[in-house]
């Protein structure tokens, strides 16, 4: 089973060489996408034996997943473990995804980071444990699903099943269109638990998005046209009272 370990970063260097020492224990095959840094990030990542993909223009954290998929079908890996780069996702997690990737009975498999005890569970922000919560709720009730944590980037997802995908949302939104487009393709979703860790809770989205207003509006938006756009192939609750104003 050959496994991809790729990271999204933008302006990291603070945490990429300590992340990348520790992942290196666990991955050999191992992806940065660089999205537009401008700080030592690219410099101190070309440091170690990792394949790096580049942009000179910030693209944005969906763009970044879409081109880690793209080289790991490229490539021909059976699975990709996507994961952030500031320390918030623990390396030693993943075994934890390679063992659940080898019983092979599931294509997803997400982190969630409220599986965790709450004994051992931090305290994330409230507005982003109140979007986080809101949006997860919908998903679930609209797509039939179970899961706890919409939003956590720390996933394995079987490369032979993202081929049907449409993914588009290159944004912080990109999570809103994925879940549809995974239950429309029938793709079999499981959930492991991960650390609930947050070192900068002053962390910025950048520009409107950092308004919880405008982000849930946002999010909801990007979520009702993915429905919309797979209407034929979701379940009736995906599609009650959608307020996506999407093109026709």
């Amino acid at each position: 089973m050959r496994t991809l370990v790729a990271i999204p970063v933008y302006n990291e260097e603070k945490y990429v060489q300590r992340v990348l020492d520790r992942v290196m224990e666990y991955a050999p095959n191992v992806l940065v996408i660089d999205d537009g840094s401008t700080d030592a990030t690219p410099a101190l990542a070309a440091s170690y034996p990792v394949d790096i993909v580049r942009r000179f223009k910030n693209g944005g954290y969906g763009r970044s997943m879409m081109e880690a998929f793209r080289w790991a079908t490229i490539e021909g890996y059976d699975w990709i473990i996507t994961m952030d780069c500031d320390e918030q996702h623990e390396p030693e997690s993943i075994p934890a995804f390679l063992e659940c990737a080898e019983r092979d009975d599931a294509d997803i498999i997400s982190g969630s980071r409220y599986l965790v005890p709450k004994s051992n569970a931090v305290v994330p922000p409230e507005n982003r444990r109140r979007i986080n919560m809101l949006i997860t709720e919908e998903i679930n009730d609209r797509l039939g699903l179970s899961i706890t944590d919409a939003f956590c980037g720390f996933k394995a997802y079987r490369v032979a099943a993202l081929a049907g995908l449409h993914l588009t949302e290159c944004g912080y939104a990109f999570p809103m269109q994925f879940w549809p487009e995974a239950v429309a393709a029938g793709l079999r979703i499981s959930e492991i638990p991960v650390s609930l860790i947050y070192h900068d809770p002053n962390r910025t989205f950048g520009g409107p998005l950092n308004d919880d207003n405008i982000r849930l509006a946002h999010y909801r938006t990007v979520l009702h046209c993915a429905l919309e756009r797979n209407a034929d192939r979701l379940p009736a609750t995906a599609l009650a009272d959608l307020t996506c104003g999407c093109p026709k």
